[in-house]
């Protein structure tokens, strides 16, 4: 049987080296990372590849859950099992399609049987997990074979082009391959649509303005923070003006 490499996340060191002690136990699997939060746990699987992460589901910054949705972004995609506290969560686990989930305080036997599971997949790929009603505290993009995660609170605007969504930070622009709709549906308190191909991030706009365009016709645009560039507002969408 060849050797499982794991992945441990927890934000509580206790239970990394409780969750260490007990895979010690274990024939045939190796810790090759730990983390204390759900971006660290991303960071260091695209260093390490694991076959299998352990995500616990209550961290702060990133949580296991929405860790395990932008695991499936990396390549080979690895394995999750969930650990929790909290019973309620396990039927969002499998939800997930998570091969299994480890309730706490955790047993030897129910680890060995997990990881009984991680051995029989380890040749398959892992379905994609579905998503979860839940909002992302980042979006992950996949660039040149690295996974990077952006912030949302530093995303100006999502602008549709094509089949790809552009996401514009201060710093530059990355693109994804998801649905502006999805999107607006999953951030809409955070973003406003002010065109049918763009969404504007609350915070950011700086106020309205009217210019010419480029057919010399005078048109309302956003004011943006952090950088020059502006908005198009459609006709559709000027009545946020009036609110504003």
């Amino acid at each position: 049987m060849s050797i499982l490499n794991i992945l441990i996340a927890d934000d509580e060191a206790p239970a990394r080296n409780r969750m260490r002690d007990l895979l010690a136990e274990i024939e045939n699997v190796a810790v090759v990372a730990e983390a204390k939060n759900g971006k660290e746990a991303i960071d260091l699987a695209l260093e390490t590849k694991p076959d299998l992460m352990l995500l616990d589901i209550r961290m702060p910054l990133m949580d296991g859950i929405e860790a395990a949705q932008h695991a499936q972004k990396l390549e080979p995609k690895p394995h999750i099992i969930f650990t929790t506290a909290f019973d309620a969560y396990a039927i969002k686990a499998f939800d997930l399609n998570a091969i299994d989930y480890l309730l706490k305080p955790i047993r030897l036997e129910r680890l060995q049987t997990a990881i009984n599971k991680a051995h029989a997949l380890k040749p398959k790929q892992m379905e994609a997990l579905k998503p979860l009603q839940k909002t992302r505290t980042h979006l992950s993009i996949h660039e040149r074979g690295r996974v990077l995660l952006v912030p949302t609170e530093t995303i100006i605007y999502l602008r549709a082009e094509l089949k790809y969504v552009t996401v514009r930070t201060a710093e530059r622009e990355y693109l994804i391959e998801e649905s502006l709709t999805n999107l607006e549906t999953e951030f809409g308190e955070r973003f406003i649509r002010l065109h049918r191909n763009c969404l504007v991030a609350r915070h950011f706009i700086a106020g309205y303005e009217k210019r010419l365009n480029q057919d010399n016709e005078q048109q309302w645009v956003a004011l943006l923070k952090a950088i020059p560039e502006t908005v198009a507002i459609s006709r559709r969408q000027q009545y946020l003006i009036r609110e504003a």
